[in-house]
């Protein structure tokens, strides 16, 4: 378990490697909306990087998962802070710490290393975002087209159940009814994501928050991975960012949202672990199978 500033308690699942800890790099992964330690693509990339010899730590937001009992507050795309203490608390125990998010998570990982570069611990050394939703307005918007409808019906419903359990857990600190009648991702942000972050709305939370003005900030290297089929990531909203010249961003003509299904290493045929281990580990190809594009001149702004 890491506490932060504001008193919230995160719970971390680790696996370590064996022998001596301070001499393997740790991984931490951060996995995104509605997710937690559990989520699928976040076990099959844990188990590959510990089978490539990584300590993996695999890290709940705030409430999320098996760490809802031990804390009742609620997290957002924002929360720069509790990355930055999973970190603190990681580095001592590696040779180095790199991280790597996954669709929500994938922005938060973003964020912290351009907005909060200064507050990174020395060990952080690499990062990589995954279906990042750079643009969390524009990816609200995707979220309301009809084709995406089961997208926003399954968000809202997940949503509107981890906020009454809140409720139910903690009525002084969130009121009854909230999130009745919210129907859209943009609603719900509106009442209650952004009243809870301390946002003055939607807007501020949408424009604070979203990792895309961040990437030229970015010193340490990173790679920005995304589907041109995304259905809830458009790709203009990747595509369109400035990048500092640490970043790197690769394109996949297909991959869905953190779907990328393709002859590959880790369990489920899942792509995306593989190109992130390997870019991670200083193997910047992209790899044979998957088409990408903007590969090389978009590494720079």
């Amino acid at each position: 378990m890491v506490d932060t500033a504001d008193n919230a308690r995160l719970l971390l699942r680790a696996t370590w490697q064996r022998g001596r800890a301070e001499g393997c790099p740790a991984l931490v992964l951060v996995h995104g909306l509605g997710g937690s330690d559990a989520s699928a693509y976040v076990v099959a990339t844990a188990q590959l990087a510990h089978a490539r010899g990584w300590h993996v730590v695999r890290m709940n937001m705030r409430g999320s998962g098996d760490g809802e009992p031990l804390c009742p507050l609620l997290y957002n795309a924002g929360l720069a802070t509790d990355l930055l203490a999973v970190l603190e608390a990681v580095a001592p125990r590696a040779s180095r710490v790199d991280v790597v998010g996954f669709s929500l998570g994938a922005n938060l990982a973003l964020l912290t290393l351009g907005r909060h570069r200064d507050a990174l611990p020395k060990k952080v050394h690499r990062a990589a975002g995954v279906s990042p939703p750079l643009d969390l307005s524009r990816c609200a918007d995707a979220l309301e087209r009809g084709e995406n409808r089961l997208y926003q019906h399954y968000f809202m419903r997940m949503l509107k159940q981890a906020y009454r359990r809140r409720h139910r857990a903690r009525p002084d600190l969130f009121p009854a009814g909230l999130e009745a009648g919210a129907r859209t991702i943009r609603e719900y942000d509106d009442r209650i994501t952004a009243r809870f972050g301390g946002y003055d709305g939607v807007a501020d939370y949408y424009a604070r928050a979203s990792a895309g003005p961040h990437l030229t900030a970015i010193e340490r290297p990173a790679l920005v991975l995304a589907a041109e089929d995304d259905p809830m990531i458009p790709v203009d909203s990747v595509a369109r960012w400035p990048l500092s010249s640490s970043v790197r961003r690769e394109i996949t003509s297909t991959g869905g949202h953190v779907g990328f299904v393709a002859p590959a290493e880790a369990p489920g045929s899942f792509w995306a672990p593989q190109r992130v281990l390997d870019f991670l580990q200083g193997q910047d190809g992209a790899g044979a199978g998957v088409p990408v594009r903007g590969t090389g001149a978009e590494t720079a702004g």
